[in-house]
């Protein structure tokens, strides 16, 4: 692919992705495209590479019933082929540090001694949060980094997909059990392939001008 039809594809994709309402219920994701999403989560980056988030992918339609009274009633909820539930952590403690830090070693055959200075600055970092905007802040920071990979890479692919912050975060802590395994939810995000009904597909996209939301500074 030449780079002129490169970007004409990535640009053609963020054109065609919006924002979708209606999901036709009958069509799933392949498995071997869900696989290149997961991968998008799963490679998304974050801050010093701490990965404070959890991913709940629900498929029981039972449980999406129970969620979409705490959806603002959104359609998406039950309709789309993949739910996600995108959760931060509520703490960071040095034991995840290095939990993270031996998997690098390991992966990098790197010396633990070599990382002290780099695990002391993570600590410094994570303990300095607690007393200001605290940790639960910052991971909801990184959890939005990785709704932004998974929303590209779904349009990139041609699946569907919408954002979904009308909802009860307390409501999905209760019924998913987060609170216990030290996470809360932050955001969902329905997937799958617009309904021929959804009217918004066909609606233009509004955007401001590049003139005004761009500064350069040379």
């Amino acid at each position: 692919m030449t780079d002129q039809a490169l970007h004409n594809s990535i640009q053609d994709a963020f054109n065609w992705r919006y924002a979708t309402k209606r999901f036709d219920p009958t069509k799933k994701i392949p498995s071997a495209d869900w696989k290149v999403l997961e991968g998008a989560l799963q490679m998304a980056p974050s801050s010093f590479g701490l990965q404070p988030w959890h991913f709940i992918v629900i498929n029981n339609p039972e449980l999406r019933t129970k969620l979409q009274p705490h959806s603002w009633n959104q359609p998406q909820i039950v309709e789309a082929s993949h739910l996600v539930v995108l959760a931060a952590k509520t703490s960071v403690d040095t034991s995840y540090i290095d939990s993270f830090l031996n998997q690098l070693c390991a992966e990098r055959g790197v010396a633990a001694e070599n990382l002290a200075g780099y695990r002391q600055l993570m600590i410094d970092f994570t303990t300095s949060l607690t007393k200001v905007d605290g940790i639960e802040a910052w991971a909801t920071h990184q959890v939005y980094l990785a709704l932004g990979s998974l929303l590209s890479t779904a349009a990139l692919l041609k699946i569907d997909a919408c954002p979904l912050e009308g909802i009860d975060p307390n409501q999905y802590n209760s019924l998913l059990n987060l609170p216990a395994q030290g996470y809360s939810t932050k955001v969902a995000c329905a997937l799958g392939y617009r309904s021929e009904s959804d009217a918004a597909a066909s609606s233009k996209k509004i955007r401001f001008p590049t003139s005004q939301i761009f500064s350069y500074i040379d």
